[in-house]
């Protein structure tokens, strides 16, 4: 009988090797005419460049955290932190690099065969969703197996996962951002010309940031999320070795090893359709069954636990439920888009009022949901100890959809990129209105992902701080079989201060992104108006922009400005964690958990809601372009882009980067802590 620890190998070799056939054949594809082959190397050469100057300022940091965690621990969690950290790296790479190579051929394909472009371009986001569960699953096989099937000493993978992440997200989301900024406020403000205009310096740098952002940036958020929930998964596994034996630790490996199988069979269920929502919400049908009855299969099999395959089903039922509260809040031509859009007939700040209200609004039912999730989970496990395990095990039941939900994901920029390209090379009258369909489905498909992103947040945030309550008992005799006889003293008042620290820090965090975005975004508008000021014949057509200036600018800045926030997510953990030692440690991380998670969900949903109102309007909705109205929505637009796409989304990572950092260090806490 073959041993299944070696499960999470093979799932994520297959993963790979699928990867490897999808990009051959993708390739083989026809780029079009010259024209376009031009525009689309434009972007190739400005990501690709990009993610090489970033990936070099990450190994930096991965070179001296890695110094400090040999020295100061083990060398097995140095040893698991630089693998974490170069595969979520090489994972995003590749599939960037891919998605800026397909795009151009989606649109090419849209030419002659547009019912083929949807499973062209969604086979080109799967490259990066089976590159995310594949890598992961490879990385955390060899190192469980290798270390003797001790999960304590993985952590240091989930720990290179979440710091490349972080870099990933906040680098790619400050880019894109800065980028669409300066393009909407000179292109479509000021000098009244569409989207994706080729005489826009600036749009280059916006198609360049659609993949550095929501590809490799999203990418590196889901690799995080799924490795570090399979991660303290594990931990806690140990605890309910008496109820499950050693399959307790297993479980959650070959769980989502199902969930890789799952999205490879999903992928290829996507097929010619001239209606291209129908075959990518087949895909998640077919990927959610295949998930159900593996996760059933397995859950009897190894844990003999029918209450806890609930649990993983209670978990998909959520994900699917909070991505529809993310489209009532954001979808285009939805009530709350359509009362936005509506205000902005009064001008920007009324837009900007109306769409501040929803997004607060709009906190409220996914977190609920969270709660509700969290407590039928624990009571369908059986409460106490178990039910602690049921928790996780929900939250496995979310992530096992990674991989499709990313797929469809990186469709977006790639639909996205091939409807610019198109505008950018002349050929719009052949395609018709093929790829601005598939563009549209394209923003579906990435306000879904978010809408489970959120959810995979606050749910792999619970597991992994329930794993640091396990691992920091079992250093403490603290024996968990009653899972009350862990307190965490509120009554102290040093307690309370520590929770004010927690609650401050995302605040603070969430600034330093957005100010990042503004600065780069400033210099980006003063380009695009120094070139169209400059430059004779541009605004008429007969001179060509300088695209290469607007990458550089937002490029250097991105990596610069990226650096401060990551430091304060590092170090904010620490400093607690030695100030005033671990159960206090617990507090804080409770706190930025729950005000993070809040502050997320009210970030990226305002922005998505404002991007929604612009483009209803740009539909032909009230006047439609080039009137008031529509200035007013861009304003609001501009104003929601860096909520959206750069704090908003990396708030998620900070939250799982603390929570793992602090299980990491719990042995240099313990030891020197002040206790304050």
């Amino acid at each position: 009988m073959m041993d299944l620890a070696f499960t999470p190998l093979i799932a994520g070799s297959v993963a790979m090797i699928t990867v490897g056939y999808l990009v051959w054949s993708l390739l083989k594809v026809d780029q079009g005419t010259d024209k376009m082959k031009e525009i689309a190397s434009f972007i190739k050469i400005g990501a690709e460049t990009f993610l090489k100057r970033e990936f070099k300022t990450i190994s930096y940091f991965i070179i001296i955290l890695a110094v400090l965690l040999f020295v100061f621990l083990r060398w097995e969690i140095s040893a698991g932190f630089i693998l974490g950290s170069t595969f979520s790296c090489l994972a995003a790479y590749i599939g960037m690099s891919i998605a800026v190579r397909v795009n151009v051929r989606t649109a090419n394909t849209t030419r002659k065969e547009p019912e083929k472009s949807v499973m062209l371009a969604f086979r080109g986001g799967a490259v990066t969703g089976l590159s995310i569960v594949g890598m992961s699953l490879i990385g955390l096989g060899l190192l469980f197996l290798f270390f003797n099937r001790k999960p304590s000493l993985v952590v240091g993978f989930g720990v290179g996962a979440s710091l490349a992440a972080l870099f990933a997200q906040l680098g790619g989301g400050i880019y894109t951002k800065a980028a669409d900024v300066g393009a909407d406020l000179v292109g479509k403000v000021e000098a009244k010309i569409p989207e994706d205009d080729p005489r826009n310096p600036a749009v280059i740098a916006d198609q360049v940031g659609d993949n550095v952002g929501d590809c490799a940036g999203r990418g590196a958020d889901l690799f995080e999320s799924f490795s570090d929930n399979i991660i303290g998964t594990m931990i806690l596994g140990i605890a309910f070795a008496a109820f499950y034996g050693v399959n307790a630790v297993i479980y959650p490996l070959v769980a989502q090893s199902i969930g890789a199988v799952a999205a490879i069979i999903g992928t290829f269920v996507v097929r010619p359709s001239k209606n291209p929502t129908k075959p990518i919400y087949l895909s998640f049908l077919v990927s959610g069954i295949i998930n159900l009855i593996g996760y059933y299969i397995v859950t009897v099999y190894l844990l003999n636990e029918l209450s806890l395959f609930y649990c993983a089903a209670l978990g998909l039922a959520a994900s699917l439920i909070v991505a529809l509260l993310v489209l009532y809040y954001t979808g285009t031509g939805k009530k709350v888009t359509v009362e936005i859009a509506k205000s902005s007939q009064s001008g920007p700040a009324l837009n900007i009022i109306t769409g501040l209200a929803y997004g607060l609004e709009s906190s409220v039912s996914p977190l609920f949901l969270v709660a509700v999730v969290t407590t039928l989970s624990y009571y369908l496990a059986g409460g106490g100890l178990k039910g602690v395990f049921g928790i996780a095990t929900a939250a496995l039941g979310i992530l096992s959809s990674t991989g499709i939900i990313m797929a469809s994901d990186t469709f977006g920029p790639i639909a996205d990129n091939a409807d610019g390209i198109a505008e950018m090379s002349g050929i719009s009258s052949e395609v018709g209105q093929a790829l601005e369909a598939l563009d549209s489905v394209g923003n579906v498909t990435k306000a879904v992902t978010k809408g489970y992103a959120m959810a995979t947040m606050m749910l792999t945030s619970v597991t992994i701080i329930f794993a640091y309550f396990a691992e920091a008992a079992g250093k403490t005799g603290i024996q968990l079989s009653n899972i009350n006889s862990i307190i965490v003293n509120l009554a102290n008042p040093i307690t309370i201060v520590v929770c004010i620290v927690g609650a401050l820090i995302p605040f603070l965090f969430s600034a330093l992104a957005i100010l990042a975005v503004g600065k780069t975004a400033n210099q980006m508008v003063e380009e695009v108006r120094r070139q169209f000021k400059k430059i004779k014949g541009l605004l008429e057509g007969t001179a060509k922009p300088d695209y290469a200036a607007c990458v550089d600018i937002s490029t250097k800045n991105a990596l610069k400005e990226m650096i401060p926030p990551t430091l304060l997510a590092l170090m904010s953990p620490i400093i607690v964690g030695f100030l005033f030692g671990v159960w206090k440690l617990a507090a804080y991380l409770i706190t930025v958990t729950i005000v993070s998670g809040l502050l997320a969900i009210f970030m990226i949903n305002a922005g998505g809601a404002w991007d929604n109102a612009k483009k209803y309007i740009e539909l032909g909705n009230l006047g439609g372009k080039g009137t008031a109205t529509h200035a007013a929505s861009v304003i609001g637009d501009t104003v929601g882009d860096p909520l959206k796409d750069t704090a908003g989304p990396s708030l998620h990572i900070l939250v799982k980067l603390q929570s793992i950092l602090a299980i990491t260090l719990l042995p240099l806490f313990f030891k020197y802590a002040l206790n304050l």
